[in-house]
């Protein structure tokens, strides 16, 4: 896939700023200056600082998101409008940090920012009369453009196609059980589960018990989640199992399990 190229005139300026910058600072290191500068090999031993793409929501509209992301202490690299055609906003450029996860843990990586790009969806998030707001089909469009470009290029894995609620379960419940995630993954976006396995699984459950809290919490760590190692289904975890339901169970996210939850946990890819 050819990558995508989202410039703003502010990032332009920035590149150009940049460019300008270094010449002047080659034009000074001439046969004169302190040192000399040499760009014509290449490092082996490099890849992407980026290892994970993490999904928002703005809980805002339009005008207003755009205002936040721009004009104060918060961030995102990518802005993905509501308008019939979306705009796709490039925000930060791609090698520089957005102020978009805060604290969270992901396999046990906590520096999410310095290791991700963060990609808000104007949406307003769950509303006063606890409904939640759906997301329109040609932003999940322009979405899986994206997404697609931005992992290739990264060399992102499925499983770190992620959302706030995933690596920040105590505080966060955005992108919200109406973000697609079995759409994304069916167009080849993040990880899913193998559902003929959960089926079977789900179905044994009728005869046997539960897995224990210890086990569950074990295996949400395996997923992926900061889960505690309590041995009890206290309200943190609860809160973690909630989030693993509102990614792969929307249609209910009680943080209580029960045999289809439990089966989908063992069925992760």
């Amino acid at each position: 896939m050819k990558p995508l190229s989202f410039v703003t005139p502010a990032l332009k300026r920035g590149v150009q700023i940049g460019v300008l910058s270094l010449t002047a600072l080659l034009a000074a290191c001439g046969s004169s200056g302190p040192f000399k500068f040499d760009d014509s090999y290449s490092a082996q031993g490099q890849n992407s600082r980026v290892r994970y793409l993490v999904m928002h929501y703005t809980a805002g509209d339009h005008a207003t998101s755009l205002k936040v992301l721009t004009q104060r202490d918060v961030s995102a690299h990518y802005l993905v409008s509501d308008e019939r055609r979306p705009t796709v906003y490039r925000l930060v450029p791609e090698e520089r940090r957005a102020w978009h996860a805060g604290i969270g843990s992901w396999y046990g990586f906590t520096d999410l920012n310095t290791g991700s790009i963060g990609i808000e969806i104007v949406n307003m998030g769950r509303l006063a009369d606890g409904r939640w707001a759906p997301y329109s089909a040609a932003q999940i469009e322009a979405l899986k453009v994206l997404l697609k470009d931005l992992a290739q290029r990264h060399g992102v894995s499925p499983r770190n196609i992620i959302g706030h609620s995933d690596v920040a379960p105590q505080r966060k419940l955005d992108p919200g059980p109406h973000f697609p995630w079995k759409d994304l993954a069916q167009a080849g976006i993040g990880r899913w589960y193998k559902e003929p396995q959960a089926r079977a699984l789900q179905a044994q459950y009728a005869t046997r018990p539960l897995p224990s809290a210890s086990q569950v919490q074990a295996l949400l760590r395996k997923a992926g989640y900061e889960t505690p190692d309590s041995g009890t289904f206290d309200k943190a975890t609860q809160n973690v199992l909630a989030a693993f339901q509102m990614h792969y169970r929307p249609a209910r996210y009680n943080g209580v399990l029960d045999a289809e939850t439990a089966a989908i946990l063992q069925s992760l890819d």
